[in-house]
């Protein structure tokens, strides 16, 4: 797509509509505004407009339509490498960080969300009510980039994808108009919305149905990584039963000897189990037993306080310069068990996960949007670190052969939200509703104005 020629000169025209919300290549705040979450993304926009209303992201996103220009939406920046390498010399990114809030409906059971807000701004709101939801495994990662991407949390074989507790939204479109998108109005944006996210419009807020949970059994095990098959093989033959109550992951992490770590993981390798099981605690430790005989050195499984599932997964808590690749596996027999193993150890490797799916994840929901589930088992994640940028190809490279000893039990789906490769095709998540996506893509973006971490 083309966009037209610019009617205005584009910093004039953003200082003019922002004045010093926005940030232009030569002010001074440039080099900070300009940052994601992920160190490792080195990008140049041409400038950075933080919107503090929704009355802002209009100004700006009119203002931008004038002088022909291009748009990103961003809250954290978690997703930033999707865009790797990307000319963004005619791009505007909308951070959204100062657009934060949350109110809550206990009766209804549900939360309005505005756009810059992260989980852990969502979890501190609705914890006092005894309510929780389909939060991700990192409480700073943006609440509406996540579950418009889809969203897998530790809840997810049993409520399914966190793009379904979506039930309306406020979104400024290409056009600069302010509007609400739900079932029972401007439904054909409601349904692409959910899938294509920024891409579709930037959205200023959402709604989203809560789970009445105030606590929940959840933990982890860990173990040395030189049981690292064992563990593996055990965890394979336990998901292959476990009910749609249990959500798990499995990682081998290769961890750097710094302070911040506690001491028992500093410096080490090491394995864990980690999830919630969405049961009583006589019947979640029953289920457990199977792993527990393995004798971890740590078991920290008991009920805990919904809010604290956050930070069960221990999810780097600042930005971190990071390569990342994923797929989805169809299963986890012996033999991909064993490849997991070898690819957790292949050099280079920071993080290699599998996190078991299934269950509501994978079953496509009636009335939902462009993703309402993802088609496997399992998602196989690798993780390298690239703290400089000559690092990155080196990383790419250890993170795609890791990923590739898993290719013959590799599924059709693809879960969003673990990819952030500029290169990996995003088509199967959307299944048969790809072609009605990219119709209403052009449709409400004729120009290509938006340009979202997923691109359509």
């Amino acid at each position: 797509m083309t966009l037209p020629a610019p009617l205005l000169d584009g910093p004039a025209a953003l200082r003019s509509a922002l004045a010093e919300r926005v940030v232009l290549a030569d002010d001074v705040e440039y080099d900070t505004a300009r940052l994601s979450w992920n160190r490792s993304v080195d990008r140049h926009p041409l400038a950075v407009a933080r919107p503090e209303s929704a009355e802002d992201v209009v100004a700006v996103v009119r203002a931008a339509g004038s002088a022909g220009l291009r748009l990103m939406p961003q809250s954290t920046g978690h997703a930033a490498a999707a865009l790797r390498g990307a000319d963004l010399s005619d791009t505007v990114i909308v951070d959204l960080s100062r657009l934060r809030g949350v109110s809550v409906d206990p009766e209804a059971r549900s939360a309005r969300v505005l756009g810059g807000s992260t989980w852990n701004d969502v979890l501190a709101a609705v914890a006092p009510h005894g309510l929780t939801a389909l939060h991700g495994s990192a409480g700073d990662v943006s609440v509406v980039g996540y579950a418009l991407s889809g969203g897998v949390s530790f809840y997810a074989r049993a409520h399914g994808l966190a793009v379904g507790s979506v039930t309306e939204a406020q979104v400024v479109t290409a056009d600069g108009a302010l509007v609400r998108a739900a079932a029972d109005e401007n439904p054909e944006l409601f349904w692409a919305l959910r899938g294509g996210a920024g891409a579709i419009g930037v959205v200023v807020s959402v709604r989203l149905e809560l789970l009445p949970y105030a606590d929940v059994f959840a933990g982890m095990l860990l173990w040395d990584a030189v049981h690292a098959a064992e563990v593996t093989h055990a965890w394979a033959r336990w998901t292959a039963t476990a009910p749609e109550s249990a959500t798990t992951a499995l990682r081998v992490l290769h961890l750097p000897p710094l302070p911040e770590l506690p001491p028992f993981l500093s410096g080490r390798s090491v394995v864990v189990v980690d999830g919630a099981i969405l049961e009583t605690d006589a019947v979640a430790s029953a289920l457990l037993e199977p792993l527990r005989a393995l004798s971890p050195e740590v078991d920290t499984f008991a009920r805990i306080p919904a809010p604290a599932l956050v930070g069960v997964h221990m999810d780097p808590p600042d930005p971190t310069p990071s390569v990342s690749a994923a797929s989805m596996l169809a299963a986890l027999p012996p033999e991909a068990a064993d490849a997991f193993v070898a690819a957790s150890g292949m050099p280079g490797m920071f993080i290699t996960e599998l996190r078991h799916l299934g269950g509501a994840a994978a079953r496509p929901v009636e009335g939902g949007g462009a993703v309402s589930a993802v088609t496997g088992e399992y998602v196989a994640h690798a993780v390298a670190v690239a703290p400089v940028a000559d690092a990155v190809p080196g990383a790419e490279a250890a993170v795609r052969a890791g990923l590739a000893q898993l290719a013959p039990w590799r599924s059709t789906g693809v879960a969003l939200t673990f990819v952030d490769e500029p290169d990996s095709d995003r088509a199967p998540a959307f299944g048969d509703g790809l072609v009605r996506l990219r119709e209403l893509k052009r449709a409400i973006d004729p120009n290509g104005m938006l340009r979202g971490a997923h691109p359509i």
